[in-house]
């Protein structure tokens, strides 16, 4: 059996703090610390704990040159076995073929390696965000002062007032207007059906591509509407359509070329459940007509910039992007949008059939006609888009889209 290294490791001297009542009892500070070492492999999907000869072992192997095992100390021998079961050595038996190809996956796609850690080890499975919120007293801004005192300041400063350049201020045009009716929406109208034509022309702007640049037969860049790292736009929309006029509800791909959608197996379990629990129990997202996921194939953005320092980063910018263009679509259509970042993406990939270092979800956005009322609180100090309350005394609606 030849042995390797997995491709990405990285080990942490970790401390555990817990409560001890016998040092609180004999003068302590009533805590006791327990230190220990964690392997982090980014083509796992959990730490892998390990002893000191372990780690050393794991030391001495090379991530590239296979080894035969036969030719290590015989005391290493049942490390191997251990290790190799663990995912964190790579052998090339029979045993650990699973292993062996999520490691060969992870090298295909020339991944950073912080990078590759961060992306796989950040992931959410089973989240209820809300609920967390709600029971650490962390759903209003009043709760996050009380509990986690003053933000650091809202607008920082370079010098003292008296040398700021002023600026004039410019008549806004349509674009200006445009921009301040932007808000996310947090109340959808979950009984009107978005309409066809309406969802296509959102798809077209945001997603579609508007020119393609052939260079070969088999390397072709688009133009989109929006910016992205290199030009190589790798990121796919995979749609939950949950209330499109004269549209199947279902999980969708949508062909960027072909301005067309490609029906996806159903979730295994019903839509509107899939929807909240890809959101992390947003319910005040969870029921747009349409949600989009934003998921790189990160082998086209790793394709030019192998291993590089800056291709992540290049690929969260892109969702920045996209979602930004989305939201302005939205407005100007006048639609409600949302993207949120707090998602679930372990029951997303398993939804859509993903693998999550080829091509994993980094936000979710999505789409669809406002409620007629404000029943979940929005930001919107300018009132752009809910008028202010008026006097209950009126007896006037509270708010209007």
């Amino acid at each position: 059996m030849r042995i390797r290294r997995c491709a990405v490791l990285f080990l942490e001297p970790r401390e555990d703090v817990a409560f001890d009542m016998e040092s609180l009892l004999t003068g302590g500070a009533g805590l006791s610390r327990t230190r220990r070492w964690l392997a982090l492999a980014a083509h796992l999907d959990a730490e892998v704990e390990v002893d000191a000869q372990q780690r050393e072992l794991l030391g001495r192997l090379s991530p590239g040159e296979w080894l035969d095992a036969a030719s290590l100390d015989p005391g290493d021998a049942a490390l191997v076995a251990e290790l190799a079961d663990s995912g964190l050595v790579i052998a090339d038996d029979g045993r650990h073929d699973a292993h062996r190809e999520r490691d060969n996956a992870l090298r295909a796609a020339h991944w950073w390696p912080p990078a590759a850690m961060a992306h796989r080890l950040a992931r959410w499975q089973g989240m209820d965000s809300v609920t967390s919120m709600e029971a650490n007293e962390l759903t209003t801004a009043a709760d996050l002062r009380r509990k986690l005192g003053p933000p650091p300041t809202h607008a920082p400063e370079r010098g003292g007032a008296p040398d700021r350049v002023p600026l004039p201020r410019i008549e806004g045009n349509a674009f200006d207007a445009l921009l301040a009716r932007r808000a996310t929406c947090r109340n959808f109208d979950g009984t009107r059906p978005l309409p066809l034509a309406t969802c296509a022309h959102m798809l077209q702007r945001v997603f579609a591509a508007q020119a393609l640049v052939r260079v070969d037969e088999d390397t072709v860049f688009l133009k989109k509407h929006t910016p992205s790292g290199g030009g190589l736009h790798p990121t796919e929309a995979y749609l939950i359509v949950q209330n499109v006029d004269g549209l199947a509800p279902g999980l969708y791909h949508y062909h960027a070329v072909d301005h067309a959608l490609e029906p996806l197996p159903a979730p295994d379990e019903p839509l509107e459940q899939f929807a909240r629990r890809a959101l992390a129990g947003q319910h005040w997202f969870s029921n747009a007509p349409v949600l989009a996921v934003l998921a790189p194939r990160y082998a086209r953005s790793f394709w030019k910039y192998r291993q590089h320092a800056k291709a992540y980063r290049a690929l969260v910018l892109d969702s920045g992007h996209l979602s930004q263009t989305l939201y302005l679509s939205a407005t100007e259509l006048g639609l409600g949008a949302f993207v949120t970042s707090a998602v679930n993406e372990v029951d997303i990939e398993r939804g859509f059939g993903l693998d999550p270092l080829a091509e994993g979800p980094l936000a979710v956005c999505g789409f669809g006609l406002r409620a007629p009322a404000m029943n979940t609180s929005e930001f919107d100090p300018a009132e752009e888009v809910w008028l202010r309350a008026p006097d209950p005394a009126d007896g006037e609606a509270a708010a209007a889209p």
